[in-house]
């Protein structure tokens, strides 16, 4: 299925706006693919979250406080309506969605 292919690339996106990493390449293996990413040391954890947890609008305070170590850093990747995006622009365009993984 290529729309979910394409989803590690938009979690990368969202890192990379956010300065955790660099550049990031796709290679074509003949077979699955492989992604190539630049680190810059800024990166210390990121994980995927199964099964996707539907996270409402007013659950992501909660879900934020439990994935990431403190407030002031990191950030939750979600799908929503309006796209891949980092909980804090979930916020900003009032939307919910759900939870696929986080980077701090």
């Amino acid at each position: 299925d290529q729309h979910l292919r394409r989803r590690p690339q938009h979690h990368l996106a969202v890192m990379q706006k956010h300065g955790y990493i660099n550049e990031f390449e796709l290679v074509d293996d003949h077979r699955g693919g492989k992604i190539v990413v630049e680190l810059n040391g800024r990166l210390n954890k990121c994980g995927v979250v199964s099964p996707r947890y539907n996270m409402a609008l007013t659950d992501i305070e909660d879900f934020t406080t439990y994935l990431l170590p403190s407030r002031q850093f990191g950030f939750v990747v979600m799908t929503t309506s309006l796209g891949i995006m980092d909980h804090e622009e979930a916020k900003r365009k009032h939307t919910g969605g759900k939870v696929l993984g986080f980077f701090y």
